[in-house]
């Protein structure tokens, strides 16, 4: 099968869900129907985004003969279920994080999908821009000797006011975690990759910085801000505003990560830096095609994203000449193609170049030990 003739459906018609489907036609593949959480939604955002044909239900997608792939993008709570669908519908499937809301739910999905020798992703997008991937290249190759020390940060503001609303706050759509299911298993999941090491316990303190909060009686679209006249809701809040978390990885390395979707003018702002024993690596998400190296005796570099000069896993992923800078729809693209290759072929290769749902198991393993090291105040080891 040529790419040209892969037909894909999506789940989800917000802001990511949308992504999604940008990334697709930038690669040429025909994305054929989207479902939202009610046909009238989703043909309001089909007509407002050109979206394609809506379809009633994700039955109906999965039941689509001439749909290949589908990407999940809905709201946490219905990932298991909406995978587990399209799974027995034999069709390849693309997974926002989290997987599931459990790590049980996760081991069943990883056992079915590998079962059933159907391509499987999650969508860890932020392993896909291109200097992380060097970044992983130069770790593997010994460039900064041994790992010793994995630090950075994930900061929002776009929940920062009491009066910030989306569903990632209802606990029943998005589960107990929040600001570390949302973007802090992208952060854990980036250090794994360019660390090439897991997260083997955890010591977590997360903290509820806002206890009450006022939100209209509908839904509020990702990132929106508010407004309007509806009479506000009072809900008190569980979930995490933030977190602090030391991390101990099976290398030896030792790490600590700050989690916030509470800090203001930080809009979405990733930074990583790998301190080696001979050399040290950074890069921030807001200056994305840089990538610092540090050094002890010698002047240190900035690496600009350059096809001429990435390694060739990072170059494989790299869409523009050097100058031109490459962002966070881009990382969409690359992860795709990386999915659609295997695709093409009829299913997964032996060693996948992005991120399955594998990967996604071994996050909500890692989610679910940062929330109990909280609750009990201690390390805590995750039990593979």
């Amino acid at each position: 099968m040529s790419l040209s003739e892969v037909k894909a459906g999506v789940v989800g018609v917000g802001f990511i869900g949308v992504a999604h489907v940008e990334a697709l036609r930038r690669l040429g593949i025909d994305v054929v129907g989207v479902v939202g959480s009610s046909r009238e939604r989703a043909e309001q955002k089909a007509a407002a985004a050109n979206l394609p044909e809506v379809y009633d239900s994700v039955a109906a997608l999965a039941a689509d003969p001439d749909i290949d792939v589908i990407h999940i993008a809905s709201p946490n709570h219905a990932h298991a279920e909406q995978v587990r669908m399209v799974l027995d519908a034999g069709k390849h499937v693309v997974c926002e994080k989290p997987l599931a809301l459990t790590s049980e739910d996760t081991a069943d999905l990883v056992a079915r999908a590998t079962s059933s020798g159907l391509v499987n992703a999650v969508c860890f997008n932020i392993r896909f821009y291109p200097n992380c991937h060097q970044a992983r290249a130069l770790v593997a190759g010994g460039e900064i000797g041994t790992p010793l020390l994995v630090t950075g940060s994930y900061l929002q503001d776009w929940l920062l006011l009491e009066t910030d609303w989306n569903w990632r706050l209802e606990s029943d759509k998005a589960g107990a975690l929040r600001a570390v299911a949302d973007i802090g298993s992208h952060w854990l999941d980036l250090a794994r990759f360019i660390a090439g090491s897991r997260v083997t316990e955890v010591m977590a303190d997360l903290h509820t910085f806002i206890k009450v909060r006022k939100h209209p009686p509908g839904p509020v679209e990702t990132f929106a801000v508010g407004g309007g006249d509806e009479e506000l809701i009072e809900e008190e809040m569980a979930s995490d505003d933030g977190a602090g978390i030391l991390l101990r990885f099976d290398n030896g390395a030792r790490g600590v990560v700050t989690i916030s979707q509470v800090s203001a003018g930080r809009k979405n702002s990733v930074s990583i830096e790998v301190d080696g024993s001979e050399s040290a690596l950074s890069w921030f998400s807001e200056n994305p095609d840089h990538l610092w190296i540090g050094h002890r005796g010698r002047a240190n570099e900035i690496l600009q994203r350059d096809p001429s000069l990435a390694d060739p896993d990072a170059a494989r992923v790299i869409g523009y000449p050097g100058g031109h800078v490459e962002g966070y729809p881009d990382t969409f693209r690359a992860l795709f193609a990386e999915v659609y290759s295997d695709v093409t072929n009829g299913g997964p290769a032996a060693e996948p170049r992005y991120p399955t749902f594998a990967d996604g198991h071994d996050a909500l393993l890692v989610t679910e030990a940062v929330a109990r090291s909280s609750e009990e105040q201690r390390w805590i080891r995750i039990e593979r």
